[in-house]
């Protein structure tokens, strides 16, 4: 039975909530100070201070916005096909969506991860999780563009990802839900406490070209994973996980999963589980998971389905993981710059605790341990707690670091931040966001050396912020001055998706290394024209390739004939243009498929299947030129065994003397 005291604390949880809802502030309108728009005003022709990468949420893309403007700069497509930019709709991007469940077009991305080297943001990538279909992704921040993919077997739901150790030495990934794992998977779901286990999968980074592995797992006792970070300086070497559902329920988790007073966090020292891996004691399990990678010289993706991976059993190599108590449904679990302080953030908790990593170490090698959790050593709450954050908010969620020995953490009922120090656990100032606030991020917040001067809130609920849009309200951040003692709201701005975690970075540490085109002659795709003397269509059986090229403002060719009804035609299309910025599209008029957007220097394919006999458009999608509109074509389509010749041409007339054929 629950007690007293926790039915009373839900129902004063649930009455603010109700009260947040329904009554906004009566100066919400004026929020904003007078100078806001001084400090986020970019003026045209000059650039953002900071990149701001945004999760997707339920579109399974990533955006990019611009801070201090608010501007939406790009949206990456990742775990989603994408009609705008042709992705998961050519020929060469499909492989990027592949599963070990086959073609899947559509995942769940919360969380956002900027590679690091010396506990510092590099410039080089960002990591992101899909949720649903458990797979991590590497995004290259010198293209924007998706260049890898990796699936997580033995998981199911991916939202304890993608963290990052100080290096980035791994990425790893908790299990959302814990389910059956192993040979005998057919189990009644009333077993959940006999039957269902955990997992955490640690990928390695190759640290010159990014590449991804499944390194290990471990395999966990049946609780939800919630969210991670890495310890750094003192505490490199270990990882730290929230968890709930220490109750192991499975059915109305909301009220049976909010029973005890403190569910975990889950302390995983990573290098002692490298030095068992290394020594052998890893059981190689047999599992099937898919690894897309993407190649920029090809402009080609790659999957291939793995079949093993090395699972390590903590429960038998005790010295791996340990538990520490932490109230009450815990979500974000975060380190601060020093890497000496974790602080744990529960749901349900009316506090927030902030645990000491060197008194970790003492109650470790103390054995002060209060019991085993499913053959973990538990750690006594008190032997590792450095203290407790008194009557700070309502909801706390996540929180990040200013490097000033200042912490923020987002109040989810509240609707609020909290700035509090860490080393005197008083709060210092509170700002409200006005409806209900999920993550925050400061650039570098999670990292050795955060950048101090703006805090953005991630926001759920918009009630009231926006000119209404019929059920469905925009999704927004909010923008937050944090230069000086106190926090000043700045900016609003709506965001696609649903933004959940997000990560900033300087400018200046990507732009300087942006791709702005790619070099034709370093073309290696298999079906690159080179130039428009290259150009034909040549017929192999019922598949039609049309090796074509495009440029400003023509495709070569533009008059093609001889297509017959049954075939499949394949337009390779490569674009010409060497010059920062000239994309062109391609799409065929009726084609059940997306367009193609072709960067400058690729290739990229579209199949079409022609579904009746006549002359079908194709023409350019992108504006590239005032003849724009010009550029197009056609293509004949005949009935199944005709005798129309296979031609083409560009800027003749289609005749049997002035055409090229094959």
């Amino acid at each position: 039975m629950r007690s007293d005291h926790f039915t009373s604390r839900l129902l004063q949880v649930s009455m603010a909530a109700v009260l947040l809802y329904a009554c906004k502030p009566n100066n919400a309108g004026n929020a904003v100070s007078g100078n806001a728009a001084e400090k986020t005003y970019v003026a045209p022709g000059k650039y953002d201070e900071f990149y701001n990468f945004v999760s997707g949420g339920f579109s399974g893309q990533l955006s990019v916005y611009g801070l201090p403007s608010g501007r939406l700069l790009r949206v990456i497509p990742v775990f989603s096909v994408d009609p705008e930019k042709g992705y998961g709709y050519s020929e060469e991007s499909k492989p990027m969506l592949n599963t070990s469940h086959g073609f899947v077009p559509w995942d769940d991305l919360h969380h956002t991860e900027l590679s690091q080297t010396n506990g510092e943001i590099d410039g080089r990538w960002i990591f992101v999780n899909g949720n649903n279909t458990p797979r991590v992704a590497r995004v290259d921040l010198k293209t924007f563009r998706t260049a890898e993919i990796i699936e997580l077997p033995n998981s199911a739901g991916n939202h304890s990802s993608p963290f990052i150790t100080e290096n980035t030495e791994y990425v790893v990934a908790g299990t959302r839900f814990s389910v059956p794992v192993g040979d005998n998977t057919d189990v009644p779901i009333s077993s959940y406490k006999e039957n269902f286990k955990g997992t955490i999968s640690f990928i390695s980074v190759d640290k010159n070209t990014g590449g991804l592995s499944l390194a290990f797992q471990l395999e966990t006792p049946g609780v939800n994973f919630d969210l991670s970070h890495a310890g750094k300086g003192p505490s490199h070497g270990w990882f730290f996980f929230s968890c709930y559902n220490s109750e192991q329920a499975n059915t109305l988790l909301e009220v049976n999963a909010s029973q005890r007073d403190k569910d975990f966090i889950l302390a995983v020292n990573w290098k002692k589980a490298e030095e068992y891996l290394k020594a052998g004691k890893g059981t190689k399990k047999a599992v099937r998971y898919a690894h897309n990678t993407y190649d920029e010289t090809s402009h080609t993706s790659k999957s291939e389905i793995l079949n093993e991976v090395i699972s390590l059993d903590p429960k038998v190599l005790k010295d791996i993981c340990y538990l520490i108590p932490c109230p009450k449904s815990p979500h974000g679990c975060d380190v601060d710059p020093s890497g000496e302080y974790i602080v744990g953030s529960g749901k349900l908790a009316a506090l927030i605790p902030v645990f000491s990593f060197t008194k970790l170490q003492q109650a470790i090698a103390n054995k002060t341990f209060e019991g085993e959790y499913d053959g973990i050593p538990v750690v006594k709450y008190e032997s590792a707690l450095y203290g407790e954050v008194e009557k700070p908010g309502l909801g706390p969620l996540h929180t990040e670091f200013d490097g000033k020995g200042n912490a923020y953490t987002s109040f989810f009922v509240s609707s609020e931040i909290v700035k509090w120090n860490i080393k005197d656990l008083k709060v210092l100032d509170r700002a409200p966001t006005y409806y209900s606030i999920g993550h925050l991020c400061i650039p570098g917040g999670d990292t050795k050396k955060p950048n101090a001067k703006y805090v953005i809130a991630y926001n759920k609920i918009t009630k009231d912020r926006y000119l209404p849009t019929g059920p469905e309200l925009a999704q927004s951040a909010q923008l937050f001055d944090i230069s000086g003692d106190k926090m000043q709201l700045i900016l609003d701005f709506p965001t696609i998706g649903e933004p959940h975690y997000a990560q900033a970075v300087s400018a200046d540490l990507v732009a300087k290394n942006s791709t702005k085109f790619f070099k034709l002659d370093e073309n290696t795709n298999p079906y690159v024209t080179k130039g428009e003397s290259n150009a034909k269509v040549v017929r192999e059986g019922n598949k039609v390739h049309v090796y074509a090229t495009c440029i400003r403002s023509h495709f070569a060719p533009d008059n093609i004939e001889g297509v017959k009804l049954g075939d499949e035609v394949y337009f390779h299309i490569t674009n010409l243009e060497q010059d920062w910025d000239i994309p062109h599209g391609f799409a065929v008029k009726g084609a059940n498929n997306a367009e193609l957007l072709i960067m400058p220097g690729e290739t990229q394919t579209l199949k079409w299947v022609p579904e009746k006999t006549g002359v079908v458009p194709f023409y350019c999608t992108d504006f590239c030129s005032a003849l724009h509109q010009e550029m197009s074509g056609y293509i004949r389509v005949s009935p199944a065994g005709s005798n129309i010749p296979l031609t083409f041409s560009l800027g003749k007339t289609n005749t049997p003397e002035t055409t090229n054929s094959k």
